[in-house]
């Protein structure tokens, strides 16, 4: 069984930048497509950002395009989310997820496996 476990996460001030990792036990990398979504207290689960099986393609929200990239390391079996130029409407708990759809969807309902996610908190 697939298990995802998100690390990373924690205080920084706005304009800074912090890096969520997450580690995948149970599955290769290259097994599904990866995603990264947050949830904001009072707000509804949003899509921030996704890479395909293969890694070749990404997807983001058009909130974080140009300051959020994600990434992965075959070799750690881990995924990633660089997050540049934070502001207070970045702060949620940020959760990752897998897709055995394969594609970088924003949608979801095709993410089958997901963390117990991290807390981001931006200071202003």
């Amino acid at each position: 069984q697939m298990h995802l476990v998100e690390s990373g996460g924690g205080v920084v001030q706005a304009g800074g930048s912090l890096r969520l990792s997450c580690a995948v036990s149970g599955r290769t990398i290259s097994s599904n497509a990866w995603g990264w979504f947050r949830q904001a207290p009072g707000k509804e689960r949003e899509f921030v950002a996704a890479i395909s099986r293969d890694g070749a393609i990404t997807n983001y929200a058009d909130s974080v395009k140009g300051r959020f990239t994600i990434s992965r390391d075959n070799a750690k079996n881990q995924f990633y989310l660089q997050m540049n130029g934070l502001n207070p409407e970045d702060a949620a708990w940020y959760f990752c997820a897998g897709s055995p759809r394969g594609v970088a969807t924003n949608n979801s309902i095709y993410y089958s496996n997901w963390g117990q996610g991290t807390q981001v908190t931006v200071s202003s």
